[in-house]
């Protein structure tokens, strides 16, 4: 089975879901966007794509031209082949700019442990009928999807009190995630070196927020693996 993960910061990879995709023997073909890696021609040949986090936002096509090929590549993945697909945070952005909706800037950030209510319609989905209507996880943004409601093909799945798209589908193969269930013990302290994470942090928590910020992350640290597990064991269903 083979899985490609578009990374835009080295730190922020698949998490906790790729230390079990390895040991399951997942063939995962990495490919560091921001380091001038490219995105094979031939997408065709992987059963599902992973699309991660980054400092950057959807609209940096100047500061980052490579973002142009890579939402290319993610619509005809995710919209002509009709492939698993599952974006964290700018990978969900990325998602919801391809089938139409607008990337706008949140009101206020969030960033914190806060919590995700799901909709009526975990119930029926495929990979998070077995999630709790309420869980708390990581969030760390200032953008996010909005306007995709006119899209007949996009379901909403789960919302945070600021941001209604914490959670949607595309059709029944392509989801996009804004908060992080992907963590591991080592993330925050790792992402607090990242200067725009750590300006964000600052703002919005105040100075010496990283370390409160971590403890926290840790204290729900268990529940949030046992999610990834679930969430990971259900997309393999689909791949």
């Amino acid at each position: 089975m083979n899985i490609i993960v578009l990374q835009h910061i080295k730190i922020e990879d698949p998490g906790y879901i790729k230390d079990l995709m390895l040991a399951d023997g997942i063939n995962l073909t990495t490919i560091e966007l921001d380091e001038g890696e490219k995105i094979p021609n031939d997408i065709s040949k992987f059963d599902g794509m992973f699309c991660m986090g980054g400092p950057m936002d959807t609209y940096m096509e100047k500061e980052y031209p490579w973002l142009i090929e890579e939402k290319k590549k993610i619509k005809q993945f995710v919209v002509d082949l009709k492939k698993p697909y599952l974006g964290f945070c700018l990978g969900c952005q990325l998602l919801g700019e391809v089938v139409g909706g607008k990337v706008n800037k949140s009101n206020p950030a969030e960033i914190g442990i806060m919590d995700i209510n799901f909709t009526k319609e975990k119930q029926k989905d495929n990979l998070f009928s077995k999630f709790p209507d309420k869980i708390k996880s990581l969030q760390w943004h200032s953008y996010e999807v909005q306007e995709i409601e006119n899209n007949k093909d996009v379901t909403l799945i789960a919302s945070s009190p600021v941001t209604k798209y914490q959670i949607f589908k595309y059709q029944n193969h392509a989801y996009g995630i804004q908060f992080h269930i992907e963590i591991k013990d080592t993330t925050v302290n790792e992402w607090g070196c990242v200067p725009e994470y750590k300006k964000t942090l600052e703002e919005q928590l105040g100075h010496n927020a990283l370390e409160k910020f971590n403890q926290s992350a840790k204290d729900n640290m268990a529940d949030m693996n046992n999610y990834s597990k679930i969430l990971y064991k259900n997309f393999k269903k689909l791949l």
